[in-house]
């Protein structure tokens, strides 16, 4: 048996700390050092958030009553003694559920009211918005007011169909779909739009978000939930009953929420749940098996997937068997396969993506501040063999070096003026970029394709308005990477003059790409195409849907252009501090020598003293160059040792 996903996310939290930890004493003693300019600061200040506030989406989606409120309960929260979410008959997840940590706010349950679907606000937007949610403090050491708040999420209200079909959970055209009326008429939809949980739970504490999403007519009138928080899910278990295998509805949650992926098979979980259901006093365990195995085999069929991708348990024997401690029930409940196939599909990856990222960067950082060391070291070899040409000679000899060295300050001031007229077009470039990756051009590009949601009706041609406004989005991008390699060029030239004419040893930085912009934007269309199909044509023709759908995907494409901007702009601001740091570092240098030079011609005993000084800060050099060394390589081996346990534990799997 592997390492469990509640164990294996307790290493990745330990190591994230212990990361940051050492990322910090690495800043110390770089200030101490003065090598921490603006570029390496900033690179290590993003490395550290990174991975401090690294999260984990688990988006669990499944029509009602598959068991995925009690399947949280056994993976996450069995250690409470009983169920937390609200799983027990007639009691069921009504509106969607993130489950997070967030230090900054208390422990509480915050619920968005229904009837904000009527108005034109995001989810994006109405979490900023705190006073209009209803808030309950929890209190995180006592389990039952835990269990009693969470309740409310199963909390519902009765409505006339006009208002259900205004909310969204009503379509004429698609009777069979909707909530059954009762004697007078009433149906019953949700009483909340979205729950937020904030509770200090470990696994919470570490980075883990929880996504319990309700049945597919509540998933459908929320398309933002569907194209915007499901799709950046680093993980989704997808919920199906072992007693009813693949219904009509599941398939329909299948193939019109959840946005396929080849190279994210992994991170897609199908759990085959309530196998209990099959267990059976007539027949025997291999009987019982048989028949596991011919459920799991038709799903994968009709999903179209691996059935490696499927996962057979029993939650609810899984969570009595933890909180009993009955390792035998435990056992066949199966809820281990499931933990070990969360830890090696989802932890897994992570790690293997966050600690590829965290090397690159140190490895950045050590290049570039060992350039820092280099230049200090060139330029102390530089004063030591001018002053050991100076021993014996008299003043007028040492006059002359001093006006020779002034001769070359002046020389590489003028210098400044060519810089700075690089620097010019460097700027107007990157203002041209940030105009690309702006508000305006957005609205600007989305524009025909906002039109075409507007209008009334069946949305006749809307794929192909979505086609060409992608190929515009990603047009942009191509034009912004057009840019970037521009600046680059410019740069590589000008750092090979300045290199060549001062001895600087510049290296521009890569050109930013911007393929991963150009897969985000593919796996938004994919998201969107997917939900825009005939099962949601109906809900599409109402104005009020439609402008839900263009909100959440303004809110998601401007989430990728701000993400795009910043690294930009990270990237220019490491071309621009290298520069800045070696211009410092030269003019530093320049003071040193006519300082040396002055107070040997001041004293005659000064010449060796200052040889003396020299070799000192040689010393000191070095012994800087060993330390930078086994703090970034200590660092390297964190990223090694993460990576490796994450392939052995997939291996083993």
């Amino acid at each position: 048996m592997g390492t469990s996903f509640n164990e294996r996310f307790d290493q990745h939290g330990a190591w994230r700390r212990e990361f940051a930890l050492r990322l910090k004493l690495l800043v110390q003693w770089l200030k101490d050092q003065d090598m921490l300019d603006a570029s390496v600061e900033d690179r290590l200040h993003r490395l550290e958030t990174q991975v401090r506030v690294d999260k984990v989406m688990v988006a669990f989606v499944a029509e009602f009553s598959r068991g995925k409120s009690e399947l949280i309960n056994a993976v996450f929260f069995a250690d409470y003694g009983r169920r937390i979410m609200p799983a027990s008959a007639g009691r069921t997840t009504m509106c969607p559920t993130e489950m997070g940590y967030d230090p900054e706010v208390p422990p509480c349950l915050r619920l968005l009211p229904i009837e904000t679907r009527l108005q034109p606000q995001s989810l994006m937007e109405w979490r900023m918005v705190p006073e209009k949610w209803e808030r309950t403090e929890l209190d995180v050491s006592n389990p039952k007011q835990l269990a009693e708040a969470f309740a409310r999420v199963a909390d519902t209200r009765r409505v006339t169909p006009d208002e259900a079909r205004a909310l969204g959970f009503w379509q004429n055209q698609s009777m069979q779909q909707n909530p059954l009326a009762d004697a007078s008429g009433l149906v019953e939809v949700p009483r909340w739009r979205h729950a937020l949980i904030n509770i200090a739970h470990p696994l919470l504490k570490q980075g883990l978000i929880i996504l319990d999403t309700p049945g597919l007519n509540a998933v459908g009138a929320e398309p933002e939930l569907t194209v915007s928080l499901i799709a950046q899910a680093q993980a989704i278990v997808f919920i199906l009953g072992a007693d009813t295998g693949v219904t009509q509805s599941d398939l329909s949650i299948w193939r019109e929420h959840l946005v396929q992926d080849p190279q994210d098979a992994a991170t897609r979980l199908v759990v085959l749940n309530k196998i209990d259901t099959l267990w059976d006093a007539l027949d025997s365990p291999q009987e019982v098996q048989l028949q596991i195995d011919r459920q799991k085999r038709n799903s994968a069929e009709m999903l179209g997937i691996s059935e490696q991708q499927i996962v057979a348990v029993s939650a609810q024997k899984g969570l009595v068997g933890k909180v009993t401690n009955d390792a035998a029930l435990l056992h066949r409940s199966c809820l281990s396969v499931l933990e070990d196939a969360l830890s090696n599909g989802i932890m897994g990856q992570r790690q293997r993506i966050l600690g590829a990222a965290v090397a690159r960067s140190i490895a950045a950082l050590r290049s570039e501040t060992g350039r820092v060391v280099h230049i200090r070291r060139r330029d102390l070899t530089e004063q030591l063999m001018e002053l050991k040409g100076l021993q014996g000679k008299n003043r007028p000899v040492i006059k002359n070096m001093r006006m020779r060295i002034a001769q070359e300050q002046a020389e590489f001031d003028a210098a400044g003026a060519k810089i700075h007229a690089v620097r010019s077009v460097h700027l107007k470039l990157l203002r041209e970029i940030f105009s690309l990756l702006g508000p305006v051009s957005l609205k600007r590009e989305m524009a025909q394709l906002t039109v075409a949601l507007s209008q009334k009706g069946f949305k006749l041609g809307i794929k192909l308005s979505y086609g060409e406004t992608f190929e515009r989005l990603r047009a942009n991008l191509r034009h912004v990477q057009s840019k970037g390699l521009e600046i680059h060029t410019m740069l590589v030239a000008m750092f090979l003059q300045l290199n060549t004419e001062y001895g600087f040893s510049l290296q521009a930085p890569d050109e930013p790409l911007v393929n991963t912009y150009l897969n985000e934007l593919d796996l938004i269309e994919r998201s969107h195409l997917q939900y825009l199909s005939i099962g949601n044509a109906f809900r599409l023709a109402q104005p009020e849907f439609a402008q839900q759908v263009t909100r959440a995907l303004s809110t998601r494409l401007r989430g990728v252009y701000e993400t795009a901007l910043g690294d930009v702009e990270t990237w220019s601001k490491s071309a621009a501090s290298q520069l800045d740091s070696q211009l410092r570092e030269r003019r530093k240098n320049f003071a040193r020598r006519l300082e040396a030079i002055d107070r040997i011609a001041q004293a005659s005993d000064g010449l060796g003293e200052r040889i003396a000084e020299i070799n000192a800060r040689g010393t000191e050099l070095d012994q800087a160059e060993v330390k930078l060394s086994e703090l970034t390589d200590y660092l390297l081996q964190m990223t090694v040792v993460a990576r490796a346990g994450s392939e052995m534990n997939a291996q083993v799997h």
